[in-house]
């Protein structure tokens, strides 16, 4: 099976995918112009997508005040240090900034309605290239 999408209910679901799309380079797939807001947005994959939408039926999640390690997005980051900047530039907090013993670079980071991000450069990358995905489907 393949992961779809992961869903989070949010307080602001239209700012957030605004902010998402202009500065973590995601694209909203499908998207509801009315209450619950509900958004499909997708990576540059186009393979994994999160879900935002701001739905009464439940409460919103203290993402301010919950420790970053209950929940996260992370995403790849070729440079954890200038996309550190640029994205603390655009509005978000930083929470910590790890280099590893196996040469990996973790930022934690918080989006402005508190939600952890995290930008990820592996020592040795744990997600497959585009190009070795389509060298595999091309050779079955």
């Amino acid at each position: 099976m393949k992961l779809e999408h992961f869903a989070l209910n949010v307080e602001d679901p239209q700012a957030m995918t605004e902010w998402y799309v202009a500065h973590l380079g995601l694209k909203v797939v499908k998207q509801q112009k009315e209450a619950p807001f509900m958004t499909f947005l997708a990576d540059d994959s186009g393979r994994i997508m999160i879900e935002v939408y701001r739905n009464p039926a439940n409460e919103v999640p203290p993402y301010r005040t919950m420790n970053p390690l209950l929940v996260h997005l992370a995403f790849v980051s070729e440079n954890p240090d200038n996309d550190r900047y640029r994205l603390l530039q655009a509005g978000a907090s930083l929470e910590s900034d790890q280099k590893l013993e196996d040469g990996s670079h973790l930022v934690m980071l918080r989006d402005p309605w508190g939600l952890a991000v995290q930008l990820c450069k592996r020592g040795t990358p744990m997600l497959k290239a585009k190009e070795e995905e389509n060298q595999k489907s091309s050779v079955h």
